[in-house]
């Protein structure tokens, strides 16, 4: 039986909107967990424009996608807030009433929780692993054909097969290769999108045999049950080879779609989740949506508009969550109190 978290509030994304509900909600002594599919913080920022500046962030004449994840990460750093990555909410069920609300949500991973609010903060909705066009592929996801590693235990002494030339590939062949039978790594090109110090890393392992490089495309598998046996590689020069395989690992990139947002009940909109301009919640009291994922009359899909939701948002939550206590509002500036918490 997977053990129950509790906790204040769930934030259900990881980009610059959910990251600064933690500092928002922390000013409040409101405890936050955060989970995203995707394998670390940052949403688009971190994985569609790590590098790319951006020139509307009030007091960054520029910052980068990274780099303004990386400033948010270490600005509710004295919140400890939990990152649960590469998972996906899946059910998400009322459980209280309209005044006193609560929530038990599950990840796709098993991971239960009990909140007493939610904010979905999932950007334009999660990022979806796209799938190679192997028929048949569907029997063996999630038993040997994975998208992500969430146990690198389930690779150990096995016949791992990777494909792709991006840094999630790469970084993957270098992490599972000291514990897997064997190793494969197959890509279109002998040129690979991904950090210098990974290639360099890649190119010392196949030089010494300890991966098996292979030009090409998986076009075809064979197993039973869900269990790969192995797949067949077409190279460049057109010829079919089959390698034993026990473990996939397609990493084709990623698209959004909104996901099991849309079966939460939230009066979806064109796909967007509609909220009032208050305190950003939606048509379920204690569920807030912030970010591009809501919509309301002139809204702006801009990232300063996020914090702006997440500052309001918060302070509805916090009479959720303290029903009997007043709030005071304050500034970090001459609060000793706001100061405390921040460790300054």
């Amino acid at each position: 039986m997977t053990e129950t978290i509790e906790t204040d509030a769930l934030i259900v994304g990881a980009g610059p909107a959910g990251l600064f509900a933690v500092f928002e909600l922390g000013l409040l002594d409101i405890r936050a967990h955060v989970i995203d599919i995707l394998p670390r913080a940052g949403g688009q920022c971190s994985e569609l424009y790590p590098e790319k500046p951006i020139y509307d962030i009030p007091g960054h004449p520029l910052v980068t996608g990274q780099g303004l994840t990386d400033n948010l990460l270490e600005q509710i750093k004295p919140f400890n807030p939990t990152f649960h990555f590469n998972e996906m909410v899946e059910t998400l069920t009322p459980t209280g009433t309209p005044e006193q609300p609560s929530f038990e949500v599950t990840t796709d991973a098993g991971t239960k929780f009990k909140a007493k609010v939610v904010f979905v903060a999932a950007g334009g909705g999660s990022f979806q692993p796209k799938k190679p066009p192997i028929a048949g592929i569907d029997a063996y996801e999630n038993k040997s054909v994975f998208y992500a590693v969430r146990r690198m235990e389930d690779f150990r002494d096995r016949d791992v097969v990777i494909v792709g030339g991006g840094d999630s590939a790469l970084d993957w062949t270098l992490n599972l290769q000291p514990i897997a039978k064997s190793l494969t790594l197959v890509h279109r090109r002998d040129q690979f999108r991904a950090a210098p110090h990974s290639v360099n890393a890649l190119q010392e392992h196949i030089a010494a045999k300890r991966v098996d490089f292979r030009l090409g495309q998986v076009t075809a598998i064979e197993g039973a049950d869900g269990e790969l046996s192995s797949v067949t590689i077409r190279g460049n020069d057109n010829v079919d080879t089959v390698v034993s395989a026990h473990r996939l690992m397609p990493f084709f990139g990623l698209t959004m779609k909104l996901g099991p947002v849309a079966d939460w009940g939230l009066n979806l909109h064109e796909n967007l989740v509609p909220v009032d301009t208050e305190k950003f919640e939606t048509n379920h009291p204690g569920i807030f949506a912030i970010g591009d994922i809501n919509t309301y009359p002139g809204k702006l899909k801009l990232i300063l508009c996020g914090f702006h939701e997440a500052a309001l948002a918060a302070q509805k939550a916090h009479r959720y969550i303290f029903p009997d206590k007043k709030l005071l509002f304050q500034y970090t500036t001459s609060s000793t109190n706001l100061q405390k918490k921040l460790g300054v």
